[in-house]
């Protein structure tokens, strides 16, 4: 039945084309009807012929001179060859002729649009907005909310889709678009009273439940925005989005098992996402099941193998568990991906260190120091490293490099005055000591942290009580 109406549409239009050829040649009894003449213009446009389409607009102007449907179509065409200034001028003479016809505002837009004059179309909307009611003045929000993101005036787009939510609130376009809008503006209190109204009306709407969550979330309101997904997916139980951003919600309450079960939901509704196996991941991870954590971390490498994130976080769960050759493999997996990351550099050094391969771990936090050399941890590192391996002489000269390399940064005085202590130079040590403590105070936990035996030294101890006595008088 649909073929034979094809069929029957197909030969319709043959017969007018035929009909249409005729008359262009002057042949006798050739007469074409103006909604005809739409009919041929609108097939020649689809076939992309625009300039026999516009050939056509203008024989049927010649014969229906004062059609305004004519000439808003003929000026569709000449939007399309990108002359603009015409097309505008041929609406303002359709304007004439019939001034609440929708397109005629629609093609004039695209026009201001396309000569860079925004505000022009944004007057024209704004002056339709009052000729038109129902789903015409929805059309027009949409168009002026469109315009208004063009024009980056973007709490104007808030209001386009507000206006549209409180005379249509079951608009799903609306619903859609005024979520990101809310997120973007920040206006999360306006979206809230906007959808509880919404919602007082239409209890059933789940988007409308969807809406009013993520304006809780964007506020920090994470219980609030909890029971509204939930009031979403039992109106919806396949709302995939409302799952989503619950297990955010329960993440950033802590609740990790929650969460876990609401991102799962997720994986069921959905096509995987690495974000998704990445975030149950960091569920595990807090929870300490490290086993689990990095299951679901894996997972996302298989969906995304050039997240080195993702690698790091696989080697932090190794490294919890204190499997430092496995978590090596993983940092390997991530420089190879982002070779100047210095976190990375600092996790590999640091698990050569507890392997006691020296040499390996000053390397790594010797890369580090040569690409940022002004960057206070590699040197820490490096140094550390070098003392942890009793290698002290090194050790000292790197507090020296690294004093000047970070301009001056007074730790590196203390770091000095423990080393020289290491060395069995008490009196040096102290007068580094002693200057350290001149320049600033607030180092000294991370000093005693670094060398704990120094507070048994009593001129160190005695050094430390007159300093915190001058310092308080």
């Amino acid at each position: 039945m649909f073929n034979h109406h094809q069929e029957e549409e197909g030969g319709d239009i043959q017969e007018l084309m035929q009909r249409y050829q005729n008359l262009k040649q002057g042949r006798a009894n050739a007469y074409i009807e103006e909604d005809d003449f739409e009919r041929i213009i609108e097939h020649l446009d689809e076939k992309d012929e625009i300039g026999e389409a516009i050939q056509a607009a203008n024989l049927a102007l010649d014969q229906f001179p004062f059609s305004a449907l004519l000439m808003i179509k003929k000026a569709d065409l000449l939007l399309a060859t990108r002359k603009y200034k015409e097309a505008l001028l041929l609406l303002d003479t359709a304007a004439l002729y019939d001034h609440k016809d929708m397109n005629l505002f629609i093609l004039k837009t695209d026009a201001y649009l396309a000569l860079d004059q925004p505000e022009k179309a944004i007057v024209l909307l704004q002056e339709a907005l009052h000729l038109f009611e129902g789903p015409e003045r929805t059309e027009v929000l949409f168009e002026l909310a469109d315009v208004y993101d063009d024009h980056e005036a973007f709490d104007k787009v808030f209001d386009c889709l507000q206006l549209i939510l409180e005379d249509d609130p079951l608009n799903e376009e609306a619903l859609y678009k005024i979520c990101f809008w809310t997120d973007f503006t920040g206006r999360n209190e306006e979206s809230i009273r906007l959808h509880q109204k919404i919602i007082d009306e239409q209890p059933y709407n789940a988007l409308a439940w969807f809406n009013l969550a993520a304006a809780y979330q964007g506020l920090k309101l994470h219980e609030k925005a909890i029971d509204a997904y939930q009031y979403a997916i039992v109106i919806d139980e396949k709302f995939d989005y409302a799952y989503r951003n619950m297990g955010d919600a329960y993440l950033r309450i802590r609740k990790y098992r929650e969460a876990i079960e609401a991102l799962e939901k997720v994986l069921e509704l959905s096509h995987p996402e690495d974000v998704i196996y990445e975030a149950i991941g960091h569920c595990y991870h807090r929870m300490k099941n490290y086993a689990q954590a990095r299951f679901h971390y894996k997972k996302a490498v298989h969906l995304n193998a050039e997240d080195s994130r993702l690698y790091q976080k696989i080697a932090a769960t190794y490294m919890q568990e204190g499997q430092w050759e496995q978590a090596i493999k993983q940092l390997e997996h991530a420089l190879r991906i982002h070779k100047h990351i210095n976190e990375y550099y600092i996790l590999i050094g640091e698990c050569y260190l507890h392997l006691s391969q020296f040499k390996e771990a000053a390397f790594y936090f010797g890369t580090l120091v040569k690409n940022k050399p002004k960057q206070i941890a590699g040197w820490e590192y490096l140094i550390k490293c070098l003392v942890a391996n009793e290698q002290l002489d090194a050790a000292l000269e790197q507090t020296e490099l690294a004093y000047m390399s970070t301009q001056g940064k007074v730790i590196f005085i203390f770091y000095r005055s423990a080393i020289l202590y290491m060395m069995n130079k008490p009196e040096e040590g102290l007068l580094q000591l002693e200057m350290a403590l001149s320049k600033s105070s607030k180092l000294l936990k991370k000093f005693i942290k670094f060398y704990p035996e120094i507070v048994q030294d009593p001129k160190v101890a005695e050094l430390i009580s007159q300093h915190k006595k001058s310092k308080n008088s």
